[in-house]
Parts: C-alpha cells; structure tokens; sequence
C-alpha cells in the first residue's frame, strides 16, 4: 500500500477525530483526538514511510535521489549525525494531537517524487534544520535539535520547511520595500515585487512617496496617474508571480494617511468599487502620525498633502518628514498644495471599511519611532504588520542603476512556544541558540535580485524571534486573558526574553568583532536603551507568576547594568530580534495556540483541501481548562490590547495584532453600547483603535469579523509570515 492507496472512507482517522466534535453525555470526548492520533500514525504514516538499513544510507539516498542539498551534510562527520539522530529518538518525541501529526505530515514532510511515500518523519526534519542551521558547529547543531524536539523553538514556515532541501524555495519570510516619486524607482519596485514573490515571501510596498493623481509632472498640470494605477500594476505581478506554482505570491502597499490620494486607496477595497480600480488580492495599509489622532479628537479638518511639493521644501521624501511635528508650517507653506476632509469622516470610513474587507492595516508611526532603538527611520511594514525596521530610499537612473544604494527589509522569522519554553532547563542557552539560528537564516540569504533588500540584510542582520502558545499558557494555569496575573506573565516573560537574546545578540558580535552596521548611532550604544529596566522593575508581582518563574533566573536591577556595559563595549551582531508573527499550520504542529492571541473556538474547526473538516480541540482542553478558554469573538478587545501593551516595551519591532469582532456584539461586552443597538458599528472600531493608540501599541494587523449566518469575514491568514 501507498499514500496513493489510501481510501479515506476506510480509514479510521477521520471518523475519530470528527467524534471530538460530539459531545457525548454532555461531554466532549477529548480521548477521540488521541484515538485518531494513533489511528493516523498506524494506518497512514508507519505503512508509507521509506525506511533505510542506517543513518548512512539515508543520507546517501536522501541526496542522490535529490532531497537534500550535500554542502551542509559534508560539514560534520557521519559519527556525530548518528549521535544526533540517537539523540534526538532517545527523547521519545511524539505528537501531542491528531492535528499536529495530519498537518506536519501533510504539510511539511518530504515525500517521493509520485507523492506514494513519505522520505521524511518529524525527527528527520529536526535533524536537517539542526545541521543546516548549526553550519558544521556540533556544539549548536546539539543544541538546537534539544530545541526543537522539545518544541520550545519553532523556525518560520519558509525555514522550517525549506532547511536543507535540494529542491527549495527561500528561507525568509517576507519583504519590506519603498518608492520613490519618480519612474525608474516604480519600474524597480514593480520588478522587485515579482522577483521577491517569487522566491516564496509577502511583499511590503509603500508608496507614500508617489505625488498623488492629478499633479503637475514637469510643469504639466493634471499629468500624474496617482498610486492606484500603480497598486493594479502589483497586484497582477503578484498574480504573474506565483512561486513556481507553489502558492500566488503576496503583496501589501501602504500609504501615509495624509497622502492627497487617501479616499481613492481606501476605495480600491470596497466590494462595489469600479473594476478599473478595484484591488481583490492586494492588502492595504495606513501609516498613521499622531497628528490624525489629534485631529480627530478636536473634530477638525485635515490636510492631505502633495508629497511632491513637501520633498521639494524639505529636501527629503514625504516619508521621512514628521508630519505630527510639522503639520502646521506645512499647511501655512503656499508651496506646498494641499486639499481638506473631514478627519473624522476619514476615521468613519478606515471603520466602514475594516468591517467590509478587514483593511486596512494601520501602522502608529510616531509610536514606531519614539520605540525604534536603531539610528534612523521606520516607514513602513510588511505583510503581517509585525516587521518595522529603519529603510532609507535608493536612486535609480534610466539604466536601471542604482545611483545610491538604500537600505530595504527582510525578515526571517522563528517563534518560541511559551508553553514548552517555561519547562526549559536553561532559558539563557535556549534564547541563545535560538538566536543564532535566526542569524545563519540572514547570514546565509542571497537577496541581490534586489540589491536594496540585500544591502539593508547584511547591514543589519535584522532577526525576528517570536513567540506563540500564550493563550494555553494562561487557559492551562488558570489564569484569565487579560486578567492581573496574564499580564504580569506577559511582562515577565518577554522582558526576560528580551534581556537573553540581547546577551545572545552581543555575544555573537564578540565572537566576530562585528556589530550591526551604525550600532554606534543606536540607543544601545548609548545605554539609554537599558534605561526602562533600570527605572522600572518587570519582576513578576503575583505569587503565581512568580512560582510559574521560580526555576528561571530573572535579570535583576544589577544584571540589565552589567549587560548595559558589556553591549556598550562589544555591541550588538543584530539590528532587530524580536517580532510577533501571526502564527499558522505550525502552531497547530506544535499543538499550542496562535500567536498572543486567544483561541478562536475550544473545538476549532479546520476545512482541509478535499478532506473534508477537520478538528482540532484546544491544547490542554480539560474541565479544569475549559473555564479559561474563552473565544476570542467573546474577548473584549481591550483585553487583547493590553496582553500585547505588556508584551510591546520588550519588543524591539512589532506584533500583529488582530481584533476579533462579532456583527452582533454580546451583551455587557462593551459598556459603550449600553441602551444603544448590539450590531457592530464604526463607532465600535473607532473606539477600539484609538484605545490601542493610548495603550501605544505600533500596528493593528486586520479586523475579523464573525458574522450572524457563522461565516469570518475580513480574514486574510498570510501564509508568508503565519509561521
């Protein structure tokens, strides 16, 4: 029998795992997702694995046949890839749901050329993204497999998937890429779009730069097309550009809130929109100053720029002006074009839009800069929301030269499961290893199909190290979402997170005397940086939280001091490293929830290609758990906001942050809506975006939406960065 064999109206698999979604006796019967388990691994994995006589002929064949690459497996002695292997099989892995085995094996595991057998098991993809990670160093290669068996530490899909493989795709994850207002600089993004969606990550454009529709170009008024024009050109290149088949590649372009082309860009989305301007795949976001913030609560009107004309007078791209600090002189600047809305019509139409599409996407971008630690401006995200990192703008000529080099953005990407992660014998070695990995990922990228992102990789080694499982950590020690001891967990946590992998950051720049390019520019070379943890103490203040921590050392007062003077010393080997990811598949792998956010449904239900529904029960679902996991669609999303406030002071870029909206809101869920209709309105999501704004949270990833007939709407998982 083979994979192609399978009858799956014979198969016991199913059947058992769809009885976890019927109740029996008024209970749901949990031990059906371990019967399907077993039941999958028996009839569907075991029967249909390659086997080989020894590690040796494994290997052989596994490179010969075109699986994997030989340059990393050549590193290391054939002795030590058998230690590790008994290593790695004397730890008695084994997967925790039926989810967690269908989606890896489904979704990550190799499988011969007619797709009849699997080549590969969980431990054999462990073993690969070890050695290839650990490039020949046995000591991390060890070190990283204790990692990831364990699941305390989870690579990005792209990473996890492609480590090590012949036949892959890129390890990184996404891109983050900017215009300028001229053409040769459009014609590169458009041709950066497409190149980059095709090595497999979601694209980030800004195009606030761009001078809006109807402006003069060369004196010539009403000459220019705007950006809309140029979003249709991307969103067909992202089309065009479909990963060698493998999935349609991925784009977001953003906008500054007060580009004169606003109104039109928020319309591209609406459902009743012109089909000559319409965008059905392509993400949207706004780049928000303070300034907006401002004007709404004054109820006054605001100015929409030319970008043209402010680059004119200030001798640098709209991007990079403040606008917040400069609103005023600008408006008085006759040289400078405007045109007036209503900010609280604009603010009435982000909500209406939001509730029919989910966008757009919205980015604080003061907020950004009062946090960014590194020399320079953040303008702009990616895909997901969660990468924010300094850029500067490239010259182009009519050769398609770059006449100066700018600094654009990949991310690479790996998230920690808290859950796993708070078991860790060594949480120090754990950050550490975890770091060095994420940093082979950006040592080891070859970006120069766009030189822009190449030059600004290896610049700043850039590292996004997240996290996922905080709602089963909560939910499986009693504690609610949002409640006290959740967020002292959640401060905790990521302060001591944050304070291991700037020790690991600093330590691999002292092995090779190299720091992040303009380090000596940064907040840390300065020790402001540090300043938070030596005027504020994040050491747990509950006695739960303080037990749940009593076997990891917490950095004292004295410890952030000596790590300030060490990091002023021998620096920093990267720019950022951390960010917080919407978490996919593999948080189902991992058997832990998505991400900080709560769960979506105790018993989640999951559509799977041709399969049929799939089910999925909460980690650690018990009678004693079942109190605490409460539906996010039943969340107050302030509570959401401030799980992730805590978490943000310790997160050097961002988190995707998304609400979680039903049509008709439950009763007593907000006190605003007291006496007033229970149907979701924009003065809902208006309320809820300026309290994340207070709580200064950076971005607001998209709005689900749940509506009265059981449907999501506005839901857009990026498969780039949902790791």
């Amino acid at each position: 029998m083979s994979l192609l064999d399978i009858d799956i109206d014979n198969v016991k698999y199913f059947d058992l795992n769809n009885q976890v979604n019927i109740p029996k006796d008024g209970q749901i019967q949990l031990e059906k997702d371990q019967e399907a388990l077993a039941a999958f691994m028996e009839e569907n994995v075991r029967p249909n694995m390659k086997k080989f006589s020894s590690i040796q002929e494994r290997f052989n064949w596994m490179i010969d046949h075109d699986f994997l690459e030989e340059g990393f497996v050549k590193k290391y002695d054939m002795s030590f890839i058998e230690k590790l292997y008994a290593f790695l099989e004397g730890e008695g892995f084994e997967f925790a749901s039926f989810m967690a085995a269908f989606k890896f094996y489904n979704q990550y595991a190799q499988k011969t050329n007619d797709k009849a057998y699997y080549v590969e098991s969980y431990i054999d993809r462990v073993a690969v993204n070890a050695l290839f990670y650990a490039d020949g160093d046995e000591e991390l290669a060890l070190s990283l497999a204790n990692e990831m068996i364990h699941q305390r530490y989870q690579p990005a899909t792209p990473s996890f998937l492609n480590a090590g493989r012949a036949r892959r795709g890129e390890l990184v994850s996404c891109f983050v890429l900017q215009s300028t207002d001229d053409m040769n600089s459009i014609g590169r993004i458009i041709n950066s779009a497409l190149q980059l969606s095709k090595m497999g990550g979601g694209v980030g454009i800004n195009l606030s730069n761009v001078r809006e529709a109807g402006a003069p170009v060369m004196g010539i008024a009403n000459s220019a097309g705007g950006i809309v024009p140029i979003m249709k050109l991307l969103e067909d290149s992202f089309t065009f550009s479909s990963q060698v088949g493998a999935r349609q590649g991925a784009g977001v372009v953003y906008l500054n809130i007060f580009h004169p082309d606003l109104m039109t860009f928020m319309a591209t989305k609406k459902e009743n929109a012109d089909e000559k301007v319409r965008v059905k795949t392509l993400s949207l976001g706004l780049i928000v100053p303070d300034k907006f913030y401002e004007l709404i609560k004054a109820n006054d009107e605001m100015a929409l720029f030319s970008p043209a004309d402010v680059e004119r007078e200030y001798g640098v791209p709209f991007n990079y002006v403040d606008i917040t600090a400069e609103y005023e002189k600008m408006l008085a600047n006759p040289k400078i074009h405007h045109r007036m809305v209503s900010a609280r019509v604009v603010e009435e139409e982000i909500s209406k839009l939001q509730q029919e599409s989910g966008y757009p996407y919205i980015m604080n971008v003061d907020t950004v800069n009062r946090a960014n630690p590194v020399a320079g401006k953040i303008v702009s995200s990616n895909l997901c929301s969660e990468i924010l990192q300094v850029q500067t703008t490239s010259q182009i000529n009519d050769m398609q030269e770059y006449t100066k080099m700018g600094e654009d953005i990949s991310c690479n990407l790996g998230s920690i499961n808290i859950v796993n992660m708070m078991k860790t014998p060594d949480f120090a070695a754990s950050v550490e290893s975890m770091i060095r990995a994420l940093s082979f990922v950006s040592d080891n990228s070859d970006l120069n199909v766009v030189p822009s992102v190449q030059n600004g990789n290896q610049k700043n080694h850039a590292v996004g190290l997240g996290a996922m499982g905080l709602a089963a950590m909560f939910a499986q020690n009693q504690m609610m979402y949002g409640d006290e001891e959740a967020l002292d967990f959640t401060q905790t946590f990521f302060s001591t997170l944050n304070y291991y992998s700037i020790m690991a950051s600093m330590h691999i720049a002292e092995d090779r005397g190299e720091t992040f390019a303009d380090f000596d520019k940064s907040a840390y070379a300065d020790g402001s940086y540090f300043d938070q943890y030596l005027n504020q103490d994040f050491s747990p203040k509950t006695e739960k939280v303080a037990k749940l921590f009593s076997n990891i050392h917490l950095p004292s007062k004295a410890d952030w001091e000596q790590l300030k003077k060490e990091v002023m010393v021998n620096g920093l080997y990267n720019a950022y490293r951390h960010a917080i990811a919407p978490t996919g598949s593999i948080s189902y792998v991992n058997n832990t929830t998505a991400s900080l956010h709560p769960i979506i449904n105790r018993i989640e239900e999951r559509q799977e290609g041709m399969i049929g529904k799939v089910y999925y029960p909460a980690p650690g679902l018990s009678n004693e758990t079942l109190p605490y996991y409460q539906s996010a669609y039943d969340t107050d999303m302030r509570k959401v906001v401030d799980v992730y406030a805590a978490a943000q002071p310790h997160i050097d870029q961002g988190m995707s942050l998304t609400y979680f909206m039903r049509s008709t809101i439950p009763e007593g869920l907000y006190e605003w809506k007291d006496d007033r209709t229970n149907k979701m309105t924009t003065r809902d999501l208006s309320i809820l975006r300026n309290y994340a704004f207070k709580k200064n949270i950076k971005t607001i990833y998209y709005v689900r939406t749940y509506t009265d007939d059981n449907q999501e709407a506005g839901v857009n998982e990026c498969e780039s960065c949902s790791i």
